[in-house]
C-alpha cells in the first residue's frame, strides 16, 4: 500500500480516535447512580446510534452491552473497509481474529459448566471472521464435542487443533488442553503469515504478536506452578517465538516451586512489574491478579502503536486496542453499577492508557 493510501484511512481513523473516551468522561460514567442514568450519559457520546437501536429491544444493562457490542463490530469492519490490499488487510485481520479465538474459548468454558446458551451469547463479540449467526449456532450446540463437530463441518481453521485435542480432553477434562491447542496454532500460523519480506508494518504487528506469545507463556507457567503440574516435556506447554523470554528461562520458571519464585525470575525482564502486584496475592497465589496485570501490559503496549510512524499500519492497530479497551472500561463501569461495586473496586479492574 502506498503512502497516500496510508494517510487517507489513517487520517480518517484518527478522525475516530478523536471520538473515545477521555480520563475524565469515564470518571463520569463511573460515578452514575444507575444503569439508566449511564445509558443517558453514553447517548451523548459516539454510542447514541447503537443504544438507540438496541433500546428498541432491550433496557437496562442488556441495552449497554448489545449496543457496546454492535459497535466494535461496526468499528472494525469499517476500519478493514479503508484498506484494499490485501496484504494489508493480513495484518488486521491476524489482529481481529484474536476475537475469534475468544469467542470459541468462551463457547466452551460455556458448555464445561452447562451454562444456558444465552448466557453464553451474552459474552460474544462477532468481530473475527465468525458472524453473530454462527457464533449463536455454536453456543446452542450441546457439548464441547458437538461444538468442535461443527466447527470442523464449517471448516473453521481451529476445528484442526481442537479435534487433534479432543480425546484427550475427554480423558482429563481439563479445559486449558483445548485453549492452549488453539492459542498454538493461532500465533504459529499468524508468525508464519507475518514472517518474510521487508514490511514495516507487517513488523509492527509481529513484534506485538511476540510479545503477546510471551504473556501467553508466562500464564501458562504461572497456572502449571500454582497447580503444581508435572510437566516431562515444557515444549508440550510453551508457544515458540516469544519477544522477550528464551525456551530456557521460561523452562527454568516452569520448575519453581512456587508463583512468588516466578515472579522473582522475571525481574531482569520487561515483566518485572508483576514483582510490584500485592504481596499478599503473591503469596496466596491469586494468579487472576497476575494475568490482569500481563493483559493491562498488553493494552498498554498496543495503544503505544500510535506513537510509530503515521504512515503505516501504527495508527490503525493502536486504535483497534485502544477501541478494545475503551468498551471492555464501559462494561466494567456498567457491570459494576449493576452490582453496585465500590468505585474503588471498579477503578482497580479499569484499564487506562
Amino acid at each position: 500500500m502506498d503512502e497516500m493510501d496510508y494517510s487517507h484511512a489513517n487520517a480518517r481513523i484518527r478522525a475516530m480516535k478523536s471520538r473515545l473516551l477521555d480520563q475524565q468522561l469515564l470518571d463520569e460514567l463511573a460515578n452514575k447512580p444507575d444503569i439508566d442514568a449511564l445509558i443517558v450519559a453514553l447517548e451523548e457520546t459516539a454510542y447514541r446510534t447503537e443504544l438507540q437501536k438496541a433500546g428498541i429491544e432491550y433496557t437496562g444493562i442488556l441495552q449497554v452491552e448489545t449496543a457496546l457490542r454492535r459497535d466494535l463490530v461496526n468499528t472494525f469492519q469499517k476500519i478493514l473497509r479503508f484498506f484494499r490490499e490485501e496484504e494489508e488487510k493480513i495484518s488486521i485481520r491476524i489482529i481481529l481474529n484474536r476475537w475469534d479465538l475468544q469467542n470459541i474459548k468462551t463457547i466452551l468454558r460455556g458448555k464445561k459448566i452447562n451454562a444456558h446458551h444465552d448466557e453464553i451469547q451474552e459474552n460474544l463479540v462477532p468481530a473475527g471472521e465468525l458472524d453473530y449467526a454462527a457464533l449463536i449456532e455454536l453456543a446452542q450446540q450441546p457439548d464441547i464435542r458437538a461444538v468442535i463437530d461443527l466447527l470442523a463441518t464449517w471448516r473453521i481453521e481451529y476445528a484442526r487443533p481442537l479435534t487433534r485435542k479432543l480425546q484427550e480432553y475427554l480423558e482429563i477434562r481439563d479445559l486449558s488442553i483445548l485453549e492452549f491447542a488453539m492459542d498454538r496454532f493461532y500465533f504459529e500460523n499468524a508468525r508464519f503469515a507475518l514472517t518474510g519480506g521487508d514490511n514495516y508494518s507487517q513488523s509492527i504487528v509481529l513484534e506485538l504478536l511476540k510479545t503477546e506469545i510471551d504473556v501467553a507463556n508466562i500464564r501458562m507457567v504461572l497456572r502449571v506452578v500454582r497447580d503444581r503440574i508435572h510437566v516431562e516435556e515444557p515444549g508440550d506447554y510453551l508457544i515458540e517465538g516469544g519477544k522477550y523470554l528464551p525456551h530456557d528461562l521460561l523452562v527454568q520458571m516452569m520448575a519453581a516451586r512456587s508463583i512468588e519464585e516466578v515472579v522473582k525470575e522475571l525481574i531482569q525482564t520487561p515483566y518485572a512489574f508483576l514483582a510490584e502486584v500485592n504481596r499478599e496475592d503473591i503469596v496466596l497465589e491469586r494468579i487472576s491478579v497476575l494475568e490482569r496485570e500481563l493483559e493491562r501490559f498488553m493494552i498498554k503496549k498496543g495503544c503505544s502503536s500510535f506513537l510509530k510512524d503515521p504512515l503505516s499500519i501504527a495508527i490503525p492497530v493502536g486504535f483497534i486496542w485502544a477501541k478494545q479497551n475503551e468498551i471492555t472500561n464501559i462494561r466494567i463501569i456498567a457491570r459494576s453499577i449493576m452490582g453496585q461495586v465500590p468505585e474503588t473496586e471498579m477503578q482497580r479492574v479499569m484499564t487506562h492508557v
